[in-house]
């Protein structure tokens, strides 16, 4: 039993070392999915086919330092400015987007249900956009582990 354990606690320094060696940096980014704070990226939960016909899922990251959120409208890339106080959250009209077409996708609904947004919460880990007490879209955390080379 002793031996194994030399042999695990070996195997794992060289392991590491050889990481080292090659310089990658693991880097995990993972946001709990019970955290009720509205910064980090939150990606939409589908309900229509439509939601994904470009093969993207929509993205909202949130900064609250800045209060600006930037994201993907699962055509356009889109970036701008947000006003938060306690539950109430908008989103301002004069948001930033590339301008691609990507045919069978609403990206103008997309937008319309962000500018109707007044305020939000955040339940079981789901975030939920909403205009007075109408939910107008649902997303969960983003949780992606990443290997960058260095």
């Amino acid at each position: 039993m002793k031996h194994i354990l030399v042999l695990v606690t070996a195997a794992s320094l060289i392991v590491f070392a050889s990481a080292r060696q090659k310089n990658f940096n693991t880097s995990f980014v993972v946001n709990n999915a019970n955290d009720t704070t509205l910064a980090g990226t939150w990606v939409l939960q589908p309900v229509l086919p439509s939601d994904t016909a470009t093969g993207k899922v929509p993205t909202l990251t949130f900064s609250l330092a800045t209060k600006k959120f930037t994201g993907n409208t699962g055509c356009n890339e889109m970036s701008g400015h947000f006003f938060l106080n306690g539950d109430s959250l908008t989103f301002d009209e004069n948001m930033i987007t590339t301008r691609k077409a990507c045919e069978g996708y609403n990206e103008k609904a997309f937008i319309g249900n962000l500018i109707k947004t007044n305020r939000y919460k955040i339940e079981d880990g789901v975030l939920q956009l909403m205009s007075d007490q109408t939910i107008l879209s649902r997303w969960k955390r983003n949780i992606k582990t990443t290997m960058n080379k260095t």
